[in-house]
């Protein structure tokens, strides 16, 4: 077994990890009902994307790459993958468009950036990371972040770029169900492969970082939930909910009921848990995804300032991966203690 939880050692993590861990990325795309009969096909796409994107993230840290770069890169190979619920193959708005979020934040000085209910930019964390270091603000969103991405240099596309045929049956779906997708319920019987994926999952990407000068950085991108009415925002756009990073503690991104991760500050709080008690990050992110949710809200994944690395979810899965300059490079989908792919 591969994900061995830290906390468990007698050894505190930050003894454990400061000495031996030069850099370190988690991701994950997306968390909730995923049933382990899949098809397995789609489960070794699932499984070859997230290796693919843990590499570039692996091969940029161990040449020297800055956190923000290596985590504006890897959102970006995701946001450009359909089987993702970001950039193109995002889910669909109750009106057949798409809009779409997303978050950046540097842990040297608390920086950050974010848009919500963007619907040209090719890849929102670009637009994001922008809004970081170009303006004074943090988070644009509807019209407004458009107009910013006018001047900002970014890639536009039509809306047809992010449009897939299967987020389109999902919305079909959701509109017989009068319903926007966020249950968990796995019993609907498939129509096509991807169904029981599409229809029981929080699709969201995101990265969390240490690099080789124990600087954090953490992002993440969505297209938000099918079926979404009235501009609805979920947490990935929200500094301190979807998106945290502090070089005193830890890099978080969140995936899950938007709403809920709103209302508990998931991300900032698991980091203040760690500054203010001394927990490790395995520590504070099970007290606050098992103690403070609900069981199936979703889950998180993080790097600490020791380089600690973190994959925490009440759901039933959650697409995720791993990787750190001791050689550690895994990739898994259920179980906490089950890597589906190592070396």
């Amino acid at each position: 077994m591969l994900f061995t939880a830290c906390a468990e050692s007698n050894q505190s993590d930050s003894e454990t990890f400061a000495e031996r861990v030069e850099y370190a990325i988690a991701l994950h795309g997306g968390a909730g009902v995923i049933s382990r009969d899949i098809d397995p096909e789609i489960k070794q796409q699932y499984v070859d994307s997230l290796a693919e994107a843990l590499e570039l993230g692996r091969s940029m840290l161990a040449d020297g790459a800055d956190a923000l770069d290596v985590v504006e890169q890897v959102v970006r190979l995701l946001e450009d993958n359909p089987l993702y619920n970001a950039g193109r193959g995002a889910v669909m708005t109750n009106a057949e468009t798409f809009e779409l979020d997303a978050s950046i934040m540097d842990g040297r000085n608390l920086a950050a950036g974010a848009v919500a209910g963007v619907t040209t930019v090719k890849n929102p964390i670009t637009l994001a990371r922008h809004v970081m270091e170009n303006s004074r603000h943090v988070l644009f969103a509807g019209e407004g972040a458009e107009r910013f991405a006018d001047g900002a240099g970014v890639e536009r596309v039509e809306q047809s770029w992010f449009y897939t045929e299967r987020r389109h049956q999902q919305l079909i779906r959701a509109r017989e169900r009068d319903e926007v997708t966020l249950d968990h319920d796995d019993s609907a019987q498939s129509m096509n492969p991807y169904q029981a994926i599409d229809d029981n999952k929080y699709g969201t990407v995101g990265v969390a970082v240490l690099d080789r000068n124990g600087n954090l950085a953490a992002g993440t991108s969505t297209g938000g939930m099918t079926n979404k009415r009235f501009g609805r925002v979920g947490d990935s756009p929200i500094v301190g909910a979807g998106t945290y990073a502090n070089n005193k503690s830890c890099a978080i991104s969140s995936t899950g009921t938007g709403e809920e991760f709103i209302r508990h500050a998931v991300a900032f709080q698991i980091c203040a848990i760690m500054e203010y008690t001394g927990a490790s990050l395995n520590e504070a992110a099970r007290i606050v995804i098992h103690d403070k949710l609900q069981p199936g809200d979703g889950g998180i994944i993080g790097v600490s300032h020791t380089g600690e690395i973190a994959m925490i979810f009440n759901s039933r899965g959650m697409f995720r991966g791993a990787a750190d300059s001791n050689g550690r490079f895994e990739v898994a989908i259920w179980d906490e203690n089950e890597a589906e792919a190592s070396r």
